[in-house]
């Protein structure tokens, strides 16, 4: 609600020129749309549990054993009961299995001061250690002669965005440095480098070659912007990308590598979709793998929002830094200055830490929840992949709409060729809701190539729902571009 007052305040003009599509205009009409008893379907957001995607029962399991303590030693002590005599109204699937409360109880000794208490504000040393394990396990550093992963090089964070920021924070010292981004981007990296005064540096992806990366754009943009006097400190890589879905494979990361490496600049990999990979001949590969002994600073940032975990609201995340780079003549690290802005904001919540600890130590295959947890996971990306291939379909019965490349993440980002004159793709979304309820976000809120127009559209919804929308679309579409 407006309040008059008769205050006129100066404020951040950084923060007031701030852009955040996701959640801009047309998400804000869906809002006003839905308060009138209109049905909304938001597919603005890569939000899975909002639009009905169950959480994984091993997750909620044991943190509703965590969150409350005291029923832990309760329920052995029933499940004793239940072995020894029959009781009335209980099954044995009425209790948690052994190994959810053994690991429910080990968590809380090891957390010493519960779940209601600041832990250390990189995040708990063992979770730390988890993550390196798992990161080490995923990249086969077992095997391989790869640099293991250190626990001391990671945080734990308030999912990745909140790692986005500290690493973009440091970076930006003035409105000469600048952040390679990809165009179409995540949103955030736009704000996030807008927030700190810092100069965003374009670079396009290839949309015909399937949103492919390409040395020859890499190189012109960082050429452009140095010829405009700016710092460019790193280049941003999403994958899988958002919001084109691209999957990149070994070559071009290698590629991307070499190319930081002759030219002085960080990477921030953002690899929140890792587990979003769908087509047979497509596989993630992390930069950190072929990173291998290159002495390129890599900064790596995980989520337990994405993937098959959904877990959005519990904002767990992780920043991993390799070959952090030193500070001046100060004597610090890189590492040294994300530490002190971890303090600053204590620690990240300790739910969040709870669910970043379980996503990298999935039951082992002779653990009880082992069967449910595999199939529960599979189930999600299946239906997933099966969504977007649906969605996908639909677009061959809309005039003039094409869609590229691999598909990955939780998005689909096509190409709207056949717009009426003085129309543009804003336009074109606020009439999709309008007539069919279906919350999309418009090319222009990603960054793409002049000319041309997207959406983006999260392949979240139930099943039935999009084969109840999908056939409005469709003649809403046909409509209006004929």
């Amino acid at each position: 609600m407006h309040v008059n007052t008769p205050w006129d305040m100066k404020v951040n003009r950084r923060i007031l020129e701030m852009e955040y599509a996701v959640r801009g205009p047309i998400p804000q009409r869906a809002a006003e749309l839905k308060q009138q008893g209109r049905r909304i379907i938001p597919c603005n957001l890569g939000n899975p549990q909002a639009l009905g995607q169950q959480p994984i029962s091993f997750y909620r399991e044991v943190l509703s054993l965590v969150e409350h303590p005291v029923r832990i030693e309760r329920e052995r002590r029933l499940k004793t009961l239940f072995d020894r005599h029959a009781l009335d109204g209980l099954e044995k699937d009425d209790f948690h299995s052994d190994y959810v409360l053994d690991l429910s109880e080990r968590y809380l000794e090891r957390m010493e001061t519960g779940m209601g208490a600041y832990s250390d504000s990189s995040g708990p040393q063992f979770i730390r250690e988890a993550v390196a394990g798992y990161i080490d396990r995923r990249d086969g550093a077992d095997d391989v002669r790869l640099p293991r992963s250190d626990p001391g090089q990671v945080f734990i964070t308030n999912g990745a965005s909140e790692a986005v920021r500290y690493v973009i924070d440091l970076l930006i010292d003035d409105d000469s440095d600048g952040i390679m981004i990809p165009i179409p981007q995540y949103p955030l990296y736009s704000a996030a480098i807008r927030r700190c005064g810092g100069a965003q540096v374009d670079y396009y992806l290839d949309e015909k070659s399937g949103w492919a990366m390409d040395r020859d754009l890499l190189e012109s943009a960082l050429e452009g912007a140095r010829e405009r006097g700016v710092a460019v400190k790193a280049i941003v890589v999403i994958n899988p990308g958002n919001p084109t879905g691209a999957v990149l494979d070994e070559e071009t990361v290698g590629e991307v590598i070499a190319f930081a490496g002759e030219n002085g600049l960080a990477i921030i990999a953002d690899e929140v979709y890792q587990e979003n990979v769908y087509d047979a001949d497509a596989e993630f590969v992390s930069f950190a793998r072929v990173l291998g002994q290159s002495d390129v600073p890599l900064f790596s940032v995980h989520s337990t929002s994405k993937g098959f975990y959904g877990e959005c609201g519990h904002r767990g995340g992780y920043l991993e830094i390799r070959n952090a780079p030193r500070v001046g003549s100060t004597g610090l690290s890189f590492t040294d200055l994300v530490l002190k802005q971890a303090s600053v904001n204590i620690c990240s919540n300790t739910v969040g830490q709870l669910m970043m600890y379980l996503l990298v130590s999935p039951p082992p295959e002779n653990a009880e929840p082992y069967r449910r947890f595999t199939i529960e996971r599979r189930k999600i990306l299946e239906d997933l992949h099966g969504k977007a291939a649906m969605i996908r379909a639909g677009f061959d019965h809309m005039d003039g709409v094409s869609c590229f490349g691999r598909t990955g993440a939780m998005y689909l980002f096509p190409r709207l060729d056949r717009l009426p004159d003085g129309k543009n793709d804003f336009d074109y979304c606020m009439g999709l809701l309008e007539e069919t309820g279906l919350v999309t976000v418009n090319g222009a809120g990603f960054g793409q190539m002049p000319g041309t127009s997207h959406l983006r559209i999260a392949f979240l919804p139930p099943r039935d729902v999009i084969e109840e929308v999908l056939p409005m679309w469709i003649e809403f579409h046909n409509a209006y571009v004929n």
